[in-house]
């Protein structure tokens, strides 16, 4: 084991420029021996109203200009403090190194980005003599931000999560208030100060902690929030989409992404980019490769390979450079992927290697003959799992594909031009990747999903952006 000293990080919220300590303190525990590494305050309702109150209020006076200098700003601090940050992160998750000095280069990119679209003009402008009823005017289109947005997150990217609700927000210029997950929640308090501390209005941003319920209906209920954008579980998200009532949603809720490996499919590419695609940030993403779909063709000689590079990983302590996989979230998110991978077993699958676990950390089992209808690939198991479920040809591949709720990502293994054309069609979902991991995307390009995965306007920098702006039209006298 790695010797790294244990810290005590203590971060506290800004409301409005002034600490604000809150009623009592949220233990932040390192999920690979469970110590605790540092606190956060817990606020009160009328501590979250209030920063709720203070963002309503708030109009952010900054210009295009402005606000692409305190995006490029954030994007240079985090650059800065990329080491530290990586090992903030790696303290609360429990992600290995490897993984968090990746999120931390994705961040980065997420400012540098936004730093950029907050310069682009997208407004339009209409000719109105275009059809016999117009008449001699010009018609303009003008964006400005909503009002207020509420974000929450989850613990699975404690700093990119986070980025991509609010560098959005302050290049649109809207005030948001955001809460990041308690069980991660370091990252995202060390990134709101880096905001005012770049020259983010203090009043158009506050990063909330506490008791999850309490805030999320404090949010809920405000009548200031325009946007609610969540990221995270299926059933918290259904709770909100039915308080929303007449405002906008942003749910990210998930998913079961399948990487399709065709029978003309380069099996060591197919091997590669299963075993990266599943256990990459341990499996915790929701475009991680949740089922491998492969045609029995060619079955036998992927499950050898995939089990062969499963067994070259390094699982063991996130602090070691040579590790690739690191805990899970916690011991109960690991319990639950060991179970799952069990019961497959039960209902006839094979376990090809892996499986052990040990409190938060799992070795990746590598499942073999999984029935499509195992609760370990019906629904999405959060862990670095690898399961094969075989199919026959590519009408049953496609079906199996689509057999969930859920319908976010994919990836297709392929060289054949008509399959792959059918892939694209035919799969449900909000992306289709071609000989690519399902999660492959830019901080830039839209991201999101259909069915169980996804309501409302999607991620990604552009689409986020127009997704918090709402669109105005003028018209003058043209001669």
């Amino acid at each position: 084991m790695t010797t790294v000293a244990t810290p005590a990080y203590s971060f506290h919220t800004a409301i409005g420029g002034e600490d604000v300590r809150g009623e009592g303190v949220l233990p932040v525990h390192y999920p690979f021996t469970g110590e605790q590494i540092g606190e956060v305050p817990v606020l009160t309702r009328e501590t979250v109203e209030r920063a709720l109150d203070l963002a309503a209020a708030s109009r952010p006076a900054l210009d295009r200009s402005a606000r692409s200098q305190v995006l490029e700003r954030v994007a240079r601090a985090i650059a800065s403090e990329g080491e530290d940050l990586a090992r903030l992160i790696t303290w609360e998750s429990g992600l290995s190194l490897n993984d968090t000095r990746y999120e931390v280069r994705r961040a980065i990119d997420v400012f540098r980005f936004a730093a950029f679209e907050a310069l682009r003009d997208d407004g339009e402008v209409y000719a109105c003599d275009t059809s016999a009823n117009g008449r001699a005017r010009r018609a303009y289109t003008v964006r400005e931000p909503v009002g207020l947005v509420a974000a929450i997150t989850p613990f699975n990217h404690p700093l990119n999560q986070v980025a991509h609700k609010i560098a959005p927000a302050v290049a649109a210029g809207a005030p948001i208030v955001v809460k990041p997950s308690e069980k991660t929640p370091l990252a995202a308090l060390w990134l709101g100060r880096a905001l005012l501390e770049a020259g983010w209005p203090a009043d158009a941003l506050a990063v909330v902690t506490g008791d999850r319920s309490e805030i999320l209906d404090a949010m809920l209920s405000h009548p200031a929030v325009e946007v609610v954008s969540f990221t995270g579980g299926v059933e918290v998200g259904r709770t909100i989409a039915a308080r929303l009532g007449y405002r906008r949603a942003v749910l990210e809720l998930g998913g079961n992404d399948p990487l399709l490996v065709l029978r003309d499919a380069d099996v060591e590419t197919a091997a590669s980019l299963a075993v990266a695609g599943a256990t990459k940030n341990s499996g915790q993403r929701c475009t991680a490769v949740k089922r491998v779909v492969v045609e029995e063709t060619i079955a036998d000689e992927l499950a050898d390979r995939v089990a062969e590079l499963t067994a070259e990983l390094k699982v063991g302590d996130p602090f070691d450079e040579e590790t690739d996989v690191g805990t899970l979230i916690d011991e109960e998110a690991a319990a639950l992927v060991e179970t799952r991978v069990l019961e497959a077993v039960e209902e006839g699958a094979r376990l090809r290697f892996g499986g052990a676990r040990c409190s938060a950390q799992i070795v990746p089992p590598v499942v073999d003959h999984v029935p499509p209808d195992a609760e370990l690939v019906r629904e999405e198991t959060f862990g670095p799992a690898v399961p094969l479920v075989r199919v026959s040809d590519l009408d049953e591949a496609i079906e199996v594909a689509n057999g969930t709720a859920y319908g976010l990502s994919s990836g297709v293994v392929s060289n054949d031009l008509a399959a792959i054309t059918r892939c694209i069609r035919e799969l449900r979902c909000g992306t289709v990747n071609v000989n690519e991991v399902p999660g492959y995307r830019t901080e830039l390009t839209p991201f999101g999903g259909i069915k169980a995965s996804g309501l409302g306007v999607k991620e990604g920098i552009v689409e986020a952006i127009r997704g918090l702006t709402t669109v105005k039209l003028y018209t003058l006298p043209w001669p």
